[in-house]
């Protein structure tokens, strides 16, 4: 959630911000809101005060034979009263609570408004490969090369799944083994998390209750649970209702899970095929920082995705998203995109983002300051380290051959038992 102090100090700023989002608000109800706390929490602790001071006064009025018994009536009195005041106080915090939490976070000051038409490519690597040979798209080299059966698939499944077979199996366990390994060398703790969770995880991740019907949900299972759509969801609970302590800081984490999202492709050119599926497989870094620490951990993942990209030897570019195009979460996010020839085009296979606080916020996610024992909110940041369901189409594409095979990524060799190539099923 965001910080009630900022939209108090200067709601009119607060609400540019968010309108960079595309979300147009007006504090005003809000600010009436804090008005009615603010004077029914003075009333509330002027009647505790009152309270204390008539039943202090008890012991002396005794002694001298004064009548308790007004004192006593009048502290019932009282305390009825500010019942009701703390009674109301309850609901006043439940209608802020409500405004707030459909909020979104605020984008950082340097980020473009709008959408996708104002991402920016900051960063490209390699230039989009010309063949001397006609190329394939992934699908027919996929199903050329015995690598994904995508009949099968939507046959037990239908559209938008498909099956890994023999060495496509293999290909793709390789990759999640490779990013795995490098995960480990960069120090980061492995974690495997459950993929059904309950609803405060998509409460703490920012996805509910605005997103909630974007997840796959078990509707008869109670209390109600969803299958998990990235395992950000998962990681950014791991300290939920914790307070860490900044020595601890920053914690580096990773986890391998599949991704199950409704939302599959449509049948355009684009995202045939494995570009966009109802499930994929993924490994998700993610960080528990200081605010001090945030941008130098956003750096670093970053840095991290991109190094995975080039040791697999992949054509790709770096994007800054504008504010629109961020999820509601976070408040910065680069795309890490990667080149397919087939379609000419770029698709995203990482998006590091940093939700500051907001998430914290949301999760009371909090560490102890070692110099002044102050407890303050965590920030969190995540990044795909890497998604597999485009990585693994882009290879079969960039590093196809005239033959029709396709050359493995030297990195990848020692996990497929050293095969430099994959090559054509003999009919």
């Amino acid at each position: 959630m965001i910080d009630q102090k900022l939209i108090i100090e200067n709601p009119k700023l607060i609400a540019e911000k968010l309108a960079k989002k595309g979300c147009i608000v007006d504090f005003k109800p809000f600010l009436e809101l804090n008005e009615k706390r603010h004077a029914l929490i003075l009333s509330v602790e002027a009647a505790k005060a009152e309270r204390n001071r008539l039943s202090a006064s008890v012991p002396q009025v005794k002694k001298e034979g004064g009548n308790v018994q007004e004192i006593f009536a009048k502290v019932k009195e009282i305390a009825a009263k500010s019942a009701k005041d703390e009674e109301e106080l309850a609901k006043v915090e439940e209608d802020i609570k409500n405004f707030l939490l459909p909020l979104p976070n605020l984008p950082d000051d340097d980020l473009l408004p709008g959408g996708k038409e104002n991402n920016k490519v900051i960063h490209e690597y390699g230039k989009p490969i010309k063949f001397d040979f006609k190329p394939q798209a992934h699908v027919e080299l996929c199903e050329s090369l015995g690598l994904i059966d995508y009949a099968r698939g939507a046959k037990m499944s239908g559209h938008g799944t498909w099956v890994y077979t023999g060495l496509g199996a293999q290909l793709e366990w390789a990759l999640l083994n490779f990013f795995i390994s490098e995960h480990l060398k960069d120090g980061y703790k492995f974690i495997l998390p459950p993929h059904i969770l309950n609803y405060e995880s998509g409460f703490v991740a920012g996805q509910f209750p605005k997103f909630i019907d974007d997840v796959f949900s078990l509707e008869k299972v109670e209390p109600r649970k969803f299958i998990l759509p990235t395992a950000e969801t998962a990681l950014v609970n791991l300290h939920r209702d914790e307070i860490l302590n900044e020595d601890d800081l920053p914690l580096k984490y990773f986890a391998y899970t599949p991704c199950y999202r409704k939302e599959a492709g449509a049948y355009r050119t684009e995202e045939r095929g494995m570009i966009r599926g109802y499930q994929f497989n993924k490994v998700e870094m993610f960080q528990y920082t200081t605010e001090e620490g945030d941008q130098p951990a956003f750096e670093e993942l970053v840095t991290k995705a991109i190094r995975l990209m080039e040791k697999l030897g992949l054509t790709f570019r770096v994007s800054k998203l504008a504010a629109e195009d961020i999820s509601a979460s976070m408040a910065r996010t680069y795309d890490i995109e990667v080149y397919l020839p087939s379609v000419g085009i770029y698709k995203e296979v990482s998006s590091v983002s940093t939700a500051h606080d907001y998430q914290a916020r949301r999760g009371k996610i909090r560490y102890r300051e070692k110099a002044t024992g102050k407890v303050k909110f965590a920030h969190t940041l995540n990044g795909s380290g890497l998604a597999t369901s485009r990585i693994f189409p882009a290879i079969v594409e960039q590093f196809q051959q005239a033959d029709g095979s396709v050359k493995i990524p030297e990195v990848l060799r020692p996990y497929m038992g050293g095969l430099e190539y994959i090559k054509p099923i003999k009919k």
